[in-house]
């Protein structure tokens, strides 16, 4: 049955939102408040008491009309001034049988109304010039006007009976039966985007739905500001976490890892001082590492999706689950769901689970139904999906260009699998989706595109509305420069929440940012329909985890519960994997295998990105490396580039002194073969990663293939072979571990088969890259 379009029309502190919620309720139908599609420009203006120009105003205009013609037969309620006849003629011509309701009031009455207010877009000064703007409706319009001095309930009521007499108006005047003139009773039907407790991925009985009610209105502001964010916690000192929980009431809590024992214990003693559980969240991508310093390494995301047996991918998560459990986290931002189409692109490089949307499907659920057999729930990332863009969100807005069809083949089918197959919420990337946001906003100029956490059209009418999305939306880290150039922070801040994310990862400045957020919804930029409803996902997460259940000193386990953290039995299963995934990604020149007695004397050679923000030594890897090797047989000669041969000692070393040293006539007379390990990592701090030699010209650039038989492996990078095209024998180890190490070794010598497969994005799109 066809339902009612409707505008509640009317100059500030009329009621509109408040009178529009109320009515959609009744009717059964979205209540939408139409000041959420203003661009974040026009918020700016009216936050700061400048009234906006009818330039302004079209572009909005233009979204409120689409977003009526969108909601079709299914009805929907608009708060939008319109105040002149010009603006809803605007909307009908997107929107022709839309019915507009006029909340008129007194000057006297609106003025007491705007100054009671706690704050709003329209300053109480502006009012006279909303009153001298205004046009009535007209008689060749279809509306209705009430006047707003009587009662809520009263002025419910009319403007029900009188959006009743002018669809039957509208009706008879097109020759049509009214639809739905009758309306229904309050509360009947849930409103579009409004959270689902009882639905999954929540799935709450009654006795959870009445605690997550009850907390929510025993709440203060405060509280409930607080609760939107996530806080990282750079030191581990009750005094720390005492002011975090005092002052800010945060709702989720990451922490930097440490050991496991003090890890648990930094867990334990937050969640014995919070009056609301916290969500306690790990990146548990590679297993147990990440969360805690011996957690165990099990693989990468690549490296999951780099042999037929899609366990592998299970296996990974079950390891991750039990091991973050028994720290006492119980919130997982993992897996990720992005699709690595672009071979350039290194920040999911690894971090995908392979370049189609089947195979990221297909190990996804495996790792979510694996770390789901803990006390566990996931955030899949980075939506709308990296890998299409070569730059890394962490230092600058990227983009995934596809255009709607395309998307929905490829990303849209990855979260519409993970969205049906149970996954509890999803953090949202600092990526933007051009195509994307003009599919649901038509026209949106090029300065408009904003990253999907500012981005209304690909939060609410994409992911809620087109996908169906009724669990938790978070931001990515809010000090990205994805997200950060984008506006000024103290805008930024709440209009993610505005745009449709639940939750904002990571404070840049504690106080400065709760002060954003909580101007923000006292400015009204956050509406009190969009507070409540974010809130009431936040608390549905955690009653869904039975936080809500759990005395306090139950929220984290024993200390017994550690012993499963880096045990030989998830080692075993970190070494199966290791000795399944090693690659052979060619071997052009049948080097292999290559052993003690065919080929005793090794130049090793070692590449690293430099150090990174972990400030780990880069080439400590090759310490295991060598020692493997040594183990098997070999004689090792380790190359010293010229800064290790100063930092050792040496004078009068230079890169052209180490060049005339290392490249002689009789390289092949010292050396049987040439082994070179790349262990190249970087994060967060370039756009993209490629190989740094150690100076101009370096003596460790494979030139010395043609003297020698030269294998390269990566331990982490799948892209090198576009910076050693040279080298006749490639292979993809996957990981710098112990592990990966002497699997490879192994499978150098021909004592084990290679097991591992790759993708097409290992050639790179260059020709001499398969040579």
């Amino acid at each position: 049955m066809k339902k009612h379009r409707i505008i509640v029309m009317g100059v500030s502190g009329c009621g509109k939102t408040t009178i529009g919620d109320l009515v959609a309720r009744e009717l059964g139908v979205p209540f939408l408040d139409g000041d959420s599609l203003h661009p974040v420009e026009n918020v700016a203006k009216m936050a700061a008491g400048t009234p906006l120009t009818d330039e302004d105003r079209w572009p909005w205009l233009a979204t409120v009309g689409s977003e009526l013609a969108a909601a079709g037969n299914g009805g929907l309620v608009l708060a939008c001034s319109a105040l002149k006849r010009s603006y809803r003629d605007a909307i009908r011509e997107q929107a022709p049988d839309t019915v507009f309701l006029h909340l008129h009031g007194s000057k006297e009455v609106l003025r007491a109304r705007t100054e009671g207010r706690s704050g709003h877009f329209m300053p109480p000064a502006l009012l006279d010039s909303q009153l001298a703007t205004l046009e009535r409706l007209v008689a060749d319009e279809a509306g209705i006007v009430v006047d707003i001095a009587a009662p809520v309930d009263r002025v419910v009521a009319e403007a029900l009976a009188g959006i009743a007499a002018a669809v039957r108006s509208t009706a008879a005047a097109v020759g049509t039966a009214p639809a739905g003139a009758a309306p229904g009773a309050a509360g009947t039907q849930p409103r579009q985007f409004d959270v689902d407790l009882q639905a999954a991925p929540f799935n709450l009985d009654d006795a959870a739905v009445q605690w997550v009610n009850s907390t929510l209105e025993s709440m203060s502001l405060e509280e409930k500001i607080g609760q939107l964010f996530i806080n990282h916690n750079n030191d581990y000192s009750p005094e720390y976490l005492d002011g975090v929980l005092e002052n800010y009431h945060v709702g989720g809590m990451r922490y930097r890892p440490g050991p496991s024992a003090a890890v648990q214990e930094h867990i334990r003693y937050a969640q014995s001082k919070t009056r609301i559980p916290l969500l306690v969240a790990s990146n548990p991508e590679m297993g147990g590492a990440g969360s805690c310093d011996d957690g165990t390494f099990v693989s990468t995301h690549l490296q999951a999706g780099s042999h037929p047996d899609k366990a592998i991918a299970r296996q990974m998560g079950q390891v991750a689950g039990v091991e973050t459990a028994a720290l006492g986290c119980n919130w997982a931002f993992a897996p990720i769901v992005d699709i690595h189409y672009n071979w350039r692109n290194t920040v999911i490089s690894t971090r995908a689970f392979g370049n189609t949307p089947e195979i990221v499907v297909e190990r996804a659920k495996e790792y979510f139904d694996g770390i789901s057999e803990s006390p566990t729930a996931c955030a899949m990332k980075h939506f709308p999906g990296d890998g299409m863009d070569e730059r890394d969100q962490h230092v600058v807005t990227s983009y995934n260009t596809l255009g709607y069809e395309e998307w929905n083949r490829s990303y849209g089918h990855v979260y519409r699998e993970m969205i049906g197959h149970g996954v509890q919420s999803i953090m949202i990337g600092h990526i933007g989706a051009p195509e994307l946001s003009r599919h649901f906003r038509p026209g949106l100029a090029d300065k408009d595109i904003r990253p999907a956490t500012l981005a209304p059209e690909l939060l609410q009418d994409l992911l809620r509305g087109e996908l169906g999305f009724n669990g938790l939306i978070l931001t990515d880290a809010s000090q990205m420069i994805g997200l950060t150039q984008a506006m000024k922070r103290r805008d930024l801040v709440p209009a993610t929440i505005a745009a449709g994310c639940d939750m904002f990862l990571f404070f840049r400045n504690p106080a400065e940012d709760f002060q954003y957020m909580l101007d923000g919804y006292k400015s009204g930029v956050i509406t009190e329909q969009r507070l409540h409803d974010a809130l009431r996902r936040i608390l549905a997460l955690k009653a869904s985890l039975g936080l809500h259940q759990k005395a306090r000193n139950e929220l984290v386990p024993p200390v017994e519960a550690l012993a499963v953290i880096g045990s030989d039995a998830h080692w075993a299963i970190a070494a199966e994997i290791a000795d399944k995934t090693v690659t052979l990604v060619k071997d052009t020149a049948n080097n292999l295998p290559i052993t003690p007695a065919t080929h005793k004397r090794i130049r090793l050679y070692g590449i690293s990105g430099g150090s990174d923000f972990t400030r780990a030594d880069p080439l400590a890897y090759l310490d295991t490396v060598k020692a493997e090797l040594e183990n098997a047989g070999f004689e090792v000669h380790l190359f010293k580039t010229a800064d290790q041969r100063e930092a050792a000692g040496e004078t009068g070393v230079n890169f052209m002194s180490v060049i005339s040293e290392e490249a002689t006539g009789d390289y092949a007379d010292k050396y049987d073969a040439a082994f070179v390990f790349a262990n190249v990592k970087g994060f967060a701090q370039e756009a993209a990663i490629r190989i740094k030699w150690s100076t101009p010209m370096a003596a460790e650039i494979p030139w010395y293939v043609t003297e020698v038989p030269t294998v390269f492996v990566s331990l982490n990078q799948p892209n090198h072979l576009i910076d050693v095209p040279m080298v006749k024998t490639a292979i993809h180890a996957h990981a710098g571990s112990p592990e990966a190490i002497r699997a490879t070794i192994q499978k150098i010598m021909g004592s084990s088969e290679f097991q591992g497969t790759f993708n097409e994005n290992v050639f790179c799109d260059s020709f001499d890259t398969r040579l």
